[in-house]
């Protein structure tokens, strides 16, 4: 059966239209737990609008917002009316100001979108093809109205509706709510009306495994005594670091939105025989710094002692003492500590990754060896690895690299049954081919990364202008 819309009734409704404070709301609410008793001191952030506010005894908060423009219009008086009979919005106004008219199915859908002037008439039958409800927004200069409709044989319409539509929700002002609160999950909710009160319930955290030292993977992170402090060395270039052996150019980049409450993962790069901390930093400390575009990590890199061999045995005490000095004064996130380096640069973080397991989270290790100028004593611990092999390195040779992996597959898993897991390689054409090993520790990966090429760390696979590589290490240091 076919139906007419519009036919038969007429129903009119006539409005004088005053400034109305678009931008404008009253937000309420309150934050309770799981048992329903109130969560007070929560922290609630409205993170858009940069407005931060905490809950009280009751579980209870506010947020209250003028709109200035729509107060001044408001006391001058009316601007215009409106009126609407069977389907057809006329309007009028006392200034030259444009009038915008707008109408939204119930999914969001703009049908009518209209700019005009001074008095006049729109029908609003043309833009509806069905029955249904439908939201409009009618703009007046700075005033503005909205109403709901019905077309369902008649026409019905009522202004001020304050149903949640999706339709008028999608143009209104909207934002995220954040509450935080320490011993329950961060609770983020995306409010399109905020005009309105709201009731919210924290989960309390899972508790964490306890291990004896390390930490499960996605742990919380866990903040150095550098929080809450400020910075005052240079956030994004050099500075002489001093230390037990004398002073150390040290290479730093901190995020430019740097905020001294949030633990931050900390990335070091080691430069290679002939290469320098500077040369780190150009690259984006091996292409990682780009890849992070949320600005989640401070990047460091210390200059090598100026030798042939540019990292030797003093440099582990360096290594402790400017580790110990970053998270005295920056907030990082003492979990997520990791470590990068290709050549020699790979070969000193592979010998951090044999005795500094209860620091270092990961090791990335581009064309690395399992000897060096000097090495530690292994402890006998896991941390995850993740290593990158060119088939055709002369220098860093592929067994000398698959003894350094070898050697962490023993530490990494029970018994060292790793180390009888047999890793995929690249079997000469094709892409690179990355392996992750099934048999070690979960807490503990170890990624290895073969492809052919010779003793570079930016490997690129055939036909490619972008090295793979930092995609790879990113990924992989994601896992923690």
């Amino acid at each position: 059966m076919k139906h007419t819309l519009w036919t038969g009734v007429s129903f009119g409704v006539a409005m004088a239209i005053s400034a109305v404070a678009a931008n404008a709301f009253t937000l309420t609410g309150k934050v309770k737990d799981e048992s329903g008793a109130a969560v007070q001191d929560a922290d609630v952030t409205l993170v858009q609008k940069k407005l931060s506010t905490k809950t009280d005894a009751d579980g209870v908060f506010s947020f209250h917002k003028e709109d200035p423009q729509a107060l001044t219009m408001a006391n001058s008086g009316m601007v215009g009316s409106l009126s609407v009979n069977n389907g057809v919005l006329s309007y009028s106004q006392s200034s030259s100001a444009p009038v915008q008219v707008q109408i939204f199915d119930m999914v969001g859908n703009r049908l009518l979108n209209e700019t005009l002037y001074g008095t006049g008439s729109v029908d609003m039958k043309a833009s509806v093809k069905a029955h249904g409800t439908y939201f409009a927004r009618v703009r007046v200069g700075s005033a503005q109205q909205n109403f709901k409709f019905t077309a369902d044989g008649s026409f019905n319409a009522s202004f001020g509706d304050k149903t949640s539509a999706k339709a008028l929700l999608k143009i209104d002002n909207s934002d995220i709510l954040r509450i935080v609160k320490d011993g329950f999950d961060t609770l983020s909710v995306k409010l399109y009306n905020l005009d309105t009160n709201v009731t919210l319930t924290l989960k309390k955290k899972a508790a964490q495994s306890q291990y004896a030292y390390g930490w499960g993977l996605k742990n919380d992170p866990v903040p150095t005594r550098g929080c809450g402090k400020t910075w005052n060395r240079v956030k994004s270039g050099s500075y002489e670091f001093q230390w037990s052996k004398g002073k150390r150019t040290i290479r730093i980049d901190i995020p430019d939105n740097y905020d001294n409450k949030k633990p931050y993962k900390l990335i070091f790069g080691m430069h290679c025989m002939g290469g320098w901390a500077g040369g780190v930093q150009q690259e984006g400390y091996y292409g990682l710094k780009p890849l992070d575009t949320q600005k989640t990590a401070i990047y460091v890199a210390p200059e090598g002692n100026g030798n042939q061999a540019p990292w030797g045995q003093d440099d582990y005490l360096l290594f402790d003492e400017l580790l110990a000095d970053l998270q005295s004064n920056l907030c990082i996130d003492s979990s997520r500590v990791f470590s990068t380096g290709f050549s020699y640069g790979s070969m000193f973080s592979n010998g951090l990754s044999w005795n500094h397991q209860d620091v270092l989270r990961a090791v990335a290790v581009y064309e690395t060896a399992e000897r060096n100028i000097w090495l530690p004593q292994r402890k006998k611990m896991g941390i995850g690895w993740m290593g990158v092999l060119g088939l055709q390195d002369d220098l860093c040779r592929p067994e000398m690299g698959r003894a350094a992996r070898d050697i962490i597959l023993e530490l990494n898993s029970e018994n060292g049954k790793a180390k009888n897991e047999k890793a995929q390689e690249y079997g000469g054409s094709g892409p690179h081919v990355c392996y992750d090993y099934t048999t070690v520790e979960e807490r503990f990966p170890v990624r290895w990364c073969t492809q052919n090429g010779g003793h570079i760390w930016d490997h690129k696979d055939p036909g490619q202008n972008k090295s793979w590589v930092p995609q790879a290490t990113w990924e992989f240091f994601s896992k923690f």
